[in-house]
């Protein structure tokens, strides 16, 4: 693949049309694991092609598990509980969702395992979940930094006859890998196993996903209130059959953001009302912003002011705990509010692909926004029509990014995505779709 070293967006006045979201992530990784875990074969239709997927389904395949793909959305995996490989050395990007839950899922099994990524991944912490498997009796052990991968493997002696507890303020990644890997251990355990977080819980609609996939997979975690999760000794992941993925909500947001300043309207296919993925709760920031927004079962449309014909969005003041992902696209939409506009409780930004609270600070004050920021929130006031900038957007090789600041293209000036080809993270034809939705 050819990969652009940059990418200069001339301005644009207006967007509208149609799209297909590429398949949800968050989903995708999830399902391919709880798949190999799995008794039988199971046939996911809508997988995401991304580089994220790419890494789980390489490691999935050096640890035994049968995968064959059809096309580019599609696979059939043959699940096997334990893998057949017990040593591996896994690559696995700069992919959250594969990292942690293989961590703890391969800590469960017991082994000979080395799990490694890129430099950043090696720079996101992973303390929280490394202490609550050794506490579970797993064997697991840093090969670089204390709390940070690379991490070894290998045979521990798990016992349950306790909760685990597990901090739930850092990343919800944490608890999604716990609660996956439990069955491994309660399928063959005398007692249930129960999982307690310590502290607050964030991005909850993240563990719903999490809750929600496991029970297709038969797996029924009992959940008091967000504290404690009891999974029952007995507990074994059977396959569904089939399993349909729902369209990237997060992605959606990107969309839904262009018809809220593009006039749209833009209809969004693949997510609506009846997602289990609470970045769908991004339509009522763009409606509180004045868009005008429909839903739909399985897709939305959003329409709303044309700013670069001077119309402005609506500020806001909100806490974005529950939607830290589609939050980054509320601080871009921000350039085009009538007043400042404030992002609270995004501390989990520091920890993602990249510090993205600095990231967005320093981008967004290149186009001529005032900025200002602190450990979890983000305040932008939002740039005076004569005080637009051309300017090169770093992306930090962090997709989110490249995305959000595709949406500049509606001020006055031209902007420049430095390696735009970083969203082949989650959505490779990002570029591609947006230049069919946008008009000049």
């Amino acid at each position: 693949m050819t990969t652009s070293p940059s990418l200069c967006l001339q301005p644009v006045r207006a967007a509208s049309g149609q799209l297909k979201l590429p398949g949800s992530k968050s989903i995708s990784n999830r399902v391919l694991l709880l798949a190999a875990l799995a008794d039988g074969l199971t046939q996911l239709d809508g997988l995401l092609d991304s580089d994220d997927t790419r890494v789980m389904l390489a490691a999935l395949g050096q640890l035994g598990v049968r995968v064959e793909q059809e096309g580019t959305d599609r696979a059939r995996i043959r699940g096997n509980c334990p893998f057949t490989a017990q040593s591996a050395e896994l690559f696995l990007g700069n992919a959250g969702t594969a990292f942690r839950p293989l961590t703890a899922a391969l800590a469960m099994m017991g082994g000979d395992y080395r799990l490694s990524g890129v430099p950043r991944m090696h720079e996101r912490p992973i303390g929280d979940l490394v202490d609550a498997l050794v506490a579970l009796g797993a064997d697991v052990s840093y090969l670089g930094n204390p709390g940070y991968p690379p991490l070894a493997i290998g045979q521990g002696d798990i016992r349950t006859d306790k909760p685990v507890r597990v901090k739930g303020s850092v990343s919800s990644q944490f608890l999604t890998a716990l609660l996956m890997a439990a069955p491994i251990h309660a399928s063959r355990a005398a007692a249930d196993v129960t999982i307690e977080v310590d502290g607050e819980l964030i991005s909850k609609p993240y563990i719903s996903i999490t809750l929600n996939l496991m029970a297709k997979f038969g797996v029924q975690v009992q959940r008091e209130d967000w504290r404690r999760f009891v999974i029952p000794a007995g507990s074994r992941y059977t396959s569904p059959g089939n399993i349909a993925i729902e369209g990237d909500a997060s992605t959606a947001s990107y969309f839904m953001a262009l018809g809220a300043i593009g006039g749209g309207p833009v209809h969004i296919l693949g997510a609506g009302s009846d997602s289990m993925q609470g970045d769908m709760a991004f339509a009522d920031v763009v409606q509180e912003m004045g868009a005008t927004v429909v839903r739909h079962p399985d897709s939305i449309e959003v329409s709303g002011p044309r700013v670069a014909q001077g119309e402005k969005l609506k500020a806001f003041d909100r806490d974005f705990n529950l939607i830290p992902d589609a939050a980054m696209t509320a601080a871009a939409m921000a350039m085009y509010a009538d007043g400042p506009c404030t992002l609270r409780n995004i501390g989990s930004w520091r920890v993602k692909e990249t510090d993205r609270i600095h990231a967005m600070h320093t981008e967004l004050q290149k186009l001529g926004a005032q900025v200002e920021s602190g450990p979890d929130w983000l305040r932008v006031t939002p740039i005076a029509s004569s005080g637009w900038k051309s300017a090169s957007i770093e992306t930090y090789d962090d997709h989110r990014m490249a995305m959000c600041f595709s949406l500049a293209a509606f001020g006055p000036v031209p902007v420049t995505i430095l390696d735009p080809d970083c969203v082949s993270k989650t959505f490779p034809d990002y570029f591609s779709v947006f230049r069919e939705l946008v008009r000049a």
